[in-house]
């Protein structure tokens, strides 16, 4: 997935009301740009750090920037969480899931459980189809180690359980978290922040829902999935 144009770089002010970053530009201009991530962030909005912003010319847009990376631990970081689905859907694409290759087809946003929407619907004639959950996942406090959630996750938790439901009625089912940052090679639920999630997710592994990790290389022109990740149950 590459940037729709150039990001520029400054440091994080404050971040705040959970939409909203103030950041200092390079340049010496001091912007408030959209902060797409609900999460708290936990290690990655500590005022100083540097980042990288988008900029929008979309004239209905009432922040023209968003924040898209954190540099931290000599790394970049994605925040954005609107990018893992895209990620993921160049990922099926170009076949480089190879626990999920193989289908026809690849529906987004299909209606499922109680009023919810599954991210993937990927299909073929051969087979069952498979219904995919992406998450997002940045959370580390453990070098190498990747963590999800970062706060407590109802909406998460909700998903598990519908995809267990999925497994019961003869289908497949997976959760993909996406990492995004490069530094880690294995992903673990946050049983601390958030034990109810942690128990779920070895409950809906236990009755057949797959669980994928993978980590993405980034740099501020373009962020690609790349490579699975161990689950440490």
């Amino acid at each position: 997935m590459d940037f729709p144009s150039p990001l520029r770089r400054g440091r994080l002010v404050a971040r705040y009301k959970r939409f909203f970053a103030d950041i200092a530009l390079d340049d010496g201009a001091e912007i408030t740009a959209h902060c797409p991530n609900p999460g708290a962030m936990l290690g990655l909005n500590a005022p100083g750090l540097p980042v990288w912003v988008s900029r929008s010319d979309d004239p209905k847009r009432k922040l023209a920037h968003t924040l898209e990376l954190v540099e931290v631990d000599g790394g970049l970081v994605g925040i954005n969480t609107m990018h893992p689905n895209r990620l993921v859907a160049e990922a099926l694409a170009a076949g480089a899931i190879p626990e999920l290759a193989g289908y026809a087809s690849h529906r987004r946003e299909v209606k499922y459980g109680a009023a919810s929407r599954i991210d993937f619907l990927l299909e073929t004639p051969d087979r069952p189809p498979c219904w995919l959950e992406v998450k997002n996942c940045h959370f580390v406090r453990t070098p190498g180690l990747a963590e999800f959630p970062d706060c407590v996750a109802a909406r998460s938790l909700k998903h598990l359980r519908e995809l267990e439901t999925i497994i019961a009625e003869g289908d497949r089912a997976a959760v993909l978290f996406v990492v995004q940052r490069a530094d880690c090679d294995a992903f673990s639920a946050c049983r601390n922040l958030d034990p109810a999630f942690s128990d779920e997710l070895e409950r809906t592994a236990d009755a057949g829902v797959e669980v994928l990790a993978y980590a993405c290389e980034l740099s501020i022109s373009e962020i690609r999935l790349t490579r699975r990740i161990d689950w440490r149950r």
